[in-house]
């Protein structure tokens, strides 16, 4: 495969042992370069998350998402199986359906020649009549896309060559299990669109040594010191952290207006959970609802986020039930973090930016940078090795 264009030598001191490495060279937060190499490495060649599959639960229901240059269309077949395909039709190329827009249908149409298709993708035999007598509409259904739903997430391997979805989560599985997050349903979303590099999003998430400076509402309730970070097979960086114990959700003042999942209990009512599943989502879990952070880079400097809370249905089900409780605390959380996010990029943009180091509270960052140092010069993440040296 080939490697990013990066200095080798930067990337080499990315990956020296904790506390003598540095984080990564300038131009990979502000090369359209790089960027581009990582649209093609490191987000076709992956499993991306591209949602939940609410509103794909019926048959007939579709929906068009793009992945990186691919457009890529989900349907709910008859056999309640949800399905991938190229979202290009097999006659003249016009997408099935255009991008971000939804239908409900028993078939597929295309919306040029009127083409048609069965949920499962083959052509039906009604276009024979407008075809030479010799025409096989068996041999020309829609190509298949690789796709998973985990958890209630969808996720799209655009390029059909990433490892098993299983290795590629790795022991993360076993840790959003209690969870239960296809069950839980959306109780609220924000967008936003920040200036900053995808990749600062999830340093910044990977820490809170920066919690004390600016995110105080975010200390009452659960100390910055808390916690523990692992390292365990899968493509994901993450870990831990407390709640006060008066504390039982992150909210502003620690109360919850929610009930407890029901597949939490004991040590998880007393946790909170960040785990960043490369390449793209950022997954908190609460002892009471879910909230993640899907990315998707505009720029080198520029990155869409959607933000969403999800909640058990007995939770959504209380009258008087609202998710404010929740999306207020980390509403505000988020806009301290775009602020700061915001900030460093304008600072690696400077002449004055060296790369820096990182201090023992920042190990989960250092997970992170040399996944992605290996991954720019091996041409692709490794969702099975481990870190490049053990973290103390």
């Amino acid at each position: 495969m080939t490697p990013a264009p990066l200095s080798h030598a930067g990337l080499d001191r990315v990956l020296l042992p904790f506390g003598a490495s540095r984080l990564l060279p300038q131009e990979a937060y502000t090369s359209p370069e790089v960027l581009a190499w990582e649209e093609e490495h490191f987000f076709e060649r992956s499993w991306v998350c591209a949602g939940t599959a609410e509103g794909l639960a019926r048959p007939g229901d579709q929906k068009a998402i793009r992945v990186g240059r691919d457009g890529i269309l989900l349907v709910r077949g008859d056999d309640g199986l949800l399905r991938g395909f190229y979202n290009v039709c097999r006659h003249r190329a016009h997408e099935l359906l255009a991008p971000g827009a939804c239908a409900q249908s028993p078939s597929i149409r295309c919306p040029y020649h009127g083409w048609t298709y069965d949920l499962d993708g083959s052509l039906r035999p009604s276009v024979r009549k407008s075809h030479d007598p010799g025409f096989d509409p068996t041999a020309e259904g829609l190509v298949p896309a690789r796709v998973e739903v985990w958890h209630g997430w969808i996720f799209v391997n655009p390029s059909a060559d990433a490892v098993p979805f299983p290795e590629w989560v790795g022991d993360l599985e076993a840790i959003a299990r209690p969870y239960e997050a296809e069950r839980l349903r959306l109780g609220a979303a924000r967008s936003y669109e920040i200036a900053a590099n995808w990749k600062l999003v999830c340093e910044n998430y990977h820490e809170c040594y920066h919690c004390p400076q600016i995110h105080p509402q975010l200390c009452r309730i659960s100390p910055p010191d808390s916690g523990e970070n692992l390292d365990r097979p899968g493509a994901w960086v993450g870990g831990s952290m407390d709640l006060v114990p008066a504390a039982a959700t992150m909210s502003m003042d620690g109360h919850s207006d929610g009930i407890p999942l029901r597949g939490v209990s004991g040590d998880l009512l007393r946790k909170v959970h960040y785990y960043g599943l490369f390449p793209n989502l950022l997954l908190s879990f609460h002892p009471d609802y879910v909230m993640t952070h899907r990315m998707e880079p505009v720029a080198p400097g520029r990155t869409r986020i959607e933000c969403q809370w999800l909640f058990p249905p007995e939770a959504l089900e209380k009258p008087g039930f609202t998710p404010s409780y929740a999306v207020e605390f980390w509403d505000q959380t988020n806009g301290q973090d775009w602020k700061a996010v915001e900030s460093v990029q304008r600072g690696i943009e400077s002449r004055g930016y060296r790369p820096g180091t990182l201090t023992p509270r920042e190990d989960a960052v250092y997970q992170f940078v040399t996944r992605i140092a290996r991954g720019y010069l091996e041409g692709g993440i490794d969702a099975t090795r481990p870190h490049a040296a053990p973290v103390p």
